[in-house]
């Protein structure tokens, strides 16, 4: 093979002068090409921008919503998004114990004075037991002690009758000095044991109150195991079973209060500086959005929330928000405390200018 890779390509007769081209040495030639620049994607950014562009529209409509009421409200009615709530009231034991029965269940709507579950009360019983026995023994000697009274009464009238004929038979001779002396002690007698006796009666009954006192306490022991609601509500946790041994305060139950439900909202500061204690309010939850409950405000917040402690702008003090409470008529609540259910979400409207009148969507009807 020659070693000079060079090519003549002179033709014949050509000038010498010409120049002889020298192709690359095959060593020297790179295997891979290398891939040309590509230019920035302007689309890379696209995404992130229309994510902040989406943030920002949301920002706008939310202080939008906070700050106006809804299309066909008339200026004078405030309203806020917010979810029914209940208070809770735990079922708890009074004394440590076992329980016995359970009568109800999460979700079972209970009336005010249903017993819903009881404990074991086998030795408060035994208890029971015996202070009325001791009952029976304290009116037993009571009625000893009244019926030695009595006895004492004639001993008493006898002693005073016999030291009564002394008197007249000593001056006559008839009876001796001695024996008016003996009947003289004998009255003393019978007046100190009519005396004696009278105590023991105060005592049998001292101790007849304390059996009986002991007895009603066993009752009001007993009474207490048996578990009952307060008022009128739903169990919303069962959190103990039967055979259960709880201590003192142990609880069984947490239920909810369906004759005090409620709505928490927040409102601007234009519209809940407007807001008064008892103002006329309506509730439409999205379970029944063609259905306005009547309510009433019941707590208007003294202090702004999640804003700024210190405020110095008019802008900045147009964004506080304050929390106002809304109560569902308790009247309406019980003929429909079924419907109603801590949780739901919905819409609290609040009219902030008594002269205003509710639109017909608003007027107060409850879903049937």
């Amino acid at each position: 093979m020659p070693t000079d890779k060079r090519v003549d390509i002179r033709p014949e007769g050509a000038d010498s002068a010409l120049k002889v081209i020298e192709p690359p040495e095959q060593a020297n030639l790179p295997t891979v090409l290398p891939s040309p620049t590509r230019k920035p994607d302007k689309r890379h950014w696209l995404k992130p921008g229309l994510l902040l562009l989406f943030v920002l529209l949301a920002a706008l409509g939310g202080g939008y919503w906070w700050l106006h009421p809804r299309t066909g409200l008339p200026p004078g009615i405030a309203w806020s998004n917010g979810r029914l709530e209940a208070d809770e009231i735990d079922i708890d034991t009074k004394f440590a114990g076992r329980i016995a029965k359970l009568f109800v269940d999460e979700g079972d709507l209970t009336k005010a004075g249903e017993v819903l579950a009881l404990m074991d009360t086998q030795d408060l019983q035994a208890s029971l037991d015996k202070s009325e026995a001791l009952i029976l023994q304290a009116q037993q000697t009571l009625d000893e002690a009244k019926a030695a009274v009595d006895q004492q009464k004639s001993q008493l009238l006898l002693a005073q009758q016999e030291i009564a004929r002394a008197y007249v038979l000593v001056p006559q001779g008839i009876m001796t000095e001695e024996v008016l002396d003996q009947r003289q002690q004998t009255l003393i007698s019978a007046i100190s044991a009519q005396k004696a006796a009278v105590d023991r009666i105060g005592e049998a009954l001292y101790a007849l109150n304390a059996a009986k006192h002991d007895a009603e306490l066993y009752k009001v022991d007993i009474a207490d195991n048996s578990l009952v609601a307060p008022r009128d509500g739903r169990i919303q946790y069962r959190v103990a079973n039967v055979g259960e041994v709880l201590p003192a305060g142990g609880k069984v139950f947490t239920m909810l209060d369906t004759s005090y439900v409620y709505m928490d909202i927040f409102l601007p500061t234009l519209s809940a500086g407007l807001v008064r204690l008892g103002s006329d309010a309506r509730i439409v939850l999205d379970a029944y959005p063609t259905h306005a409950f009547p309510a009433k405000v019941t707590f208007v917040a003294s202090q702004a929330q999640f804003t700024p402690k210190t405020v110095e702008t008019k802008d900045e003090r147009d964004t506080l928000m304050f929390r106002v409470r809304v109560r569902i008529d308790p009247e309406r609540l019980r003929t429909h405390a079924a419907d109603v259910r801590s949780g739901l979400p919905g819409v609290a409207y609040v009219r902030t200018d008594p002269a205003v009148a509710w639109p017909p969507q608003l007027q107060g009807d409850a879903p049937k």
